[in-house]
């Protein structure tokens, strides 16, 4: 399964309603398995925050683990991260990059969110994933 606009769609309205719920001005982005956006929501959230979001869904395709994960492993490097944080166009690796995956456990692509706290936008991020697991 490819993701394809539709189910990204699924997966932003999902994260959207869970943001709403907790009352958090965020953005939400979705991207493919190459890191490509397909969907992208502002919630009144600060203009800084979509690259933030952006970013994150990007770090989490291109390594198939949520951007957290990728904070411990980058952690682990000690003067090799700064190279490996400003590789393919900066990763971010805060909580918030969520994969995305087929009924098979492909990874299809990812969701990012920010502009809660890191903790906050894990949660409305997976709330995204969900929606397709």
């Amino acid at each position: 399964m490819e993701l394809n606009y539709k189910t990204a769609e699924k997966v932003l309205h999902a994260a959207k309603e869970k943001a709403l719920l907790m009352n958090i001005p965020v953005s939400i982005a979705v991207v493919d398995s190459g890191g490509h956006l397909i969907a992208l929501a502002r919630l009144d959230s600060v203009y800084g925050v979509i690259d933030f979001a952006l970013k994150k869904a990007r770090t989490a395709a291109m390594f198939g683990v949520n951007s957290d994960i990728m904070e411990e492993i980058i952690s682990e490097t000690g003067v090799h991260g700064y190279g490996m944080l400003n590789s393919n166009g900066g990763l971010l690796t805060i909580a918030g990059g969520v994969v995305l995956q087929d009924k098979a456990g492909k990874i299809i692509g990812a969701i990012g969110s920010s502009g809660g706290t890191p903790e906050q936008d894990k949660e409305i991020a997976e709330a995204g994933a969900q929606a397709i697991a």
